[in-house]
């Protein structure tokens, strides 16, 4: 027995009809379960998820807090801030709260290990500008904080005498990591015109230099090791005169002697 099709051997106009009506049905009909069924199931169409806060855990967090959400992350770049701990996150794209699809990728930036470093600014500023103020505007701007105010016996309130740090004296110029704490010993107002020498062995001269402006001292005699070559060079104190520890009254004359860092002044010099 065979079977018939309805149209079977027909070649009349409605049965082609029909035949292009049942092709466009059947068309239809994957259509609709490709895009309403299939597509939905493989793409989690309609499904959302919740972007959760990862701002402040540490990297090492991450997978173990996206992974049961089925998101990734990636690295995207890195920064430094101080309130936060190294390698945990400081920013996120896309932000906490917001709703996205299965396996969209977050993308993190992460604190540096370590803090970058910088020069420390002069906070003595130009001739006799080195103020507490000043001080604290420069710090400010560099990204450094001020710690205590050390008031030493000075005849001038607030002028700036030493930078310390770590409990330490240091020099303009040398790198420091950016958030240090700097303290700041300045004049209290009330000290007399006599006062004790502070040492200017080691510094840099034009650092010498503004250190004596802000010391209310004036510029002596410069002199030069003989065989010492200071040209196109920065020039450090290896002597001085009166030396460290010894008094002083404002507007007395400093006398230096300078050259390369590390040059021996001869004996015949040290007795001058």
């Amino acid at each position: 027995m065979k079977l018939k099709f309805p149209f079977q051997g027909k070649t009349t106009l409605g049965s082609v009809l029909a035949s292009i009506a049942l092709a466009v049905g059947i068309i239809l009909l994957f259509g609709v379960a490709y895009f309403y069924v299939y597509l939905p199931n493989t793409t989690n169409h309609g499904e959302r998820i919740w972007v959760p806060d990862l701002t402040g855990k540490n990297i090492s967090q991450i997978d173990s807090i996206l992974m049961p959400l089925r998101l990734r992350y990636e690295v995207g770049d890195s920064a430094y801030s101080s309130n936060y701990p190294p390698l945990s996150v400081l920013q996120q794209f896309p932000k906490p709260g917001h709703y996205v699809k299965e396996n969209r990728k977050i993308y993190i930036s992460i604190n540096r290990a370590s803090p970058p470093t910088l020069p420390l600014p002069n906070l003595f500023g130009e001739g006799n500008s080195g103020s507490l103020l000043n001080a604290e505007a420069v710090l400010r701007s560099s990204e450094l904080v001020r710690g205590r105010i050390i008031y030493q016996r000075h005849p001038n309130r607030d002028l700036l005498i030493e930078i310390r740090m770590n409990g330490k004296a240091v020099l303009p110029g040398i790198r420091i990591p950016k958030g240090s704490v700097i303290d700041l010993v300045v004049g209290d107002g009330a000290g007399p015109r006599d006062f004790i020498m502070g040492n200017f062995v080691g510094m840099s001269y034009p650092n010498a230099i503004l250190r004596l402006g802000n010391l209310s001292l004036h510029l002596g005699s410069v002199q030069i090791p003989e065989g010492a070559d200071t040209t196109d060079i920065t020039s450090y104190v290896l002597k001085q005169s009166p030396a460290s520890g010894d008094s002083v009254s404002i507007g007395d004359p400093i006398d230096l002697w300078i050259g390369p860092k590390g040059t021996i002044v001869p004996d015949d010099e040290n007795n001058n």
